[in-house]
């Protein structure tokens, strides 16, 4: 689900729609995250892997589905979902800055009610915010940035840049492919004394 420059203004704002509960509702996120990763699975192994009730396990699934996020990939018994591709960019209501809504920022957002570092960076900076921090966490880990330079760049103190960087820096692993070489800069100075927290 992308867009592009043919489709239809309908079919965007539909890809819109549907990707909306899952950045508003971090279980939904946590769902189609995890189904981006395993490739497909049935409705049990969901509720085993996430310990989610039957009840709504089936639920979630049925809301993403119904969404078009989720495609059912084999209709015997037990079926089967898998997680359709997201890749849609939007433009914030200030017109001044872009992002895209991509499984690893789905996977971000579905972390919020397991990490209080992403569920208060939400709470001051929207999805919006989360989708700038997760591109400079992409760039850290690559050792192109670093957490001074981001904090410069958004006006945030240093700290609170490290402590999203260190937050999302298992969702970049997960999602994107780092040189170890660039490694080295993951691990920054947070005190302003020489040392860290590695």
């Amino acid at each position: 689900m992308s867009r592009t420059s043919n489709r239809a203004d309908g079919d965007i704002v539909r890809d819109f729609l549907s990707v909306a509960d899952l950045l508003e509702e971090p279980q939904l996120a946590q769902l189609y995250a995890y189904l981006a990763r395993e490739g497909e699975a049935t409705v049990q192994d969901v509720m085993d892997d996430l310990e989610l009730p039957q009840g709504t396990a089936y639920s979630y699934v049925n809301r993403l589905v119904d969404a078009g996020v989720l495609d059912v990939t084999d209709d015997e018994q037990p079926r089967r979902y898998a997680a359709r591709p997201i890749d849609l960019t939007v433009t914030t209501g200030a017109g001044d800055r872009e992002y895209t809504i991509t499984p690893a920022l789905i996977d971000a957002v579905g972390r919020r009610e397991t990490d209080a570092d992403i569920d208060t960076y939400i709470d001051r900076h929207g999805v919006a915010g989360l989708a700038t921090a997760l591109t400079y966490a992409v760039a850290r880990e690559r050792g192109e940035m670093t957490h001074r330079l981001m904090a410069e760049d958004l006006d945030i103190s240093p700290l609170a840049a490290e402590m999203i960087l260190q937050a999302l820096r298992p969702v970049v692993h997960e999602h994107y492919d780092i040189e170890e070489s660039g490694a080295g800069l993951g691990e920054l100075d947070i005190h302003g004394d020489g040392t860290d927290d590695a």
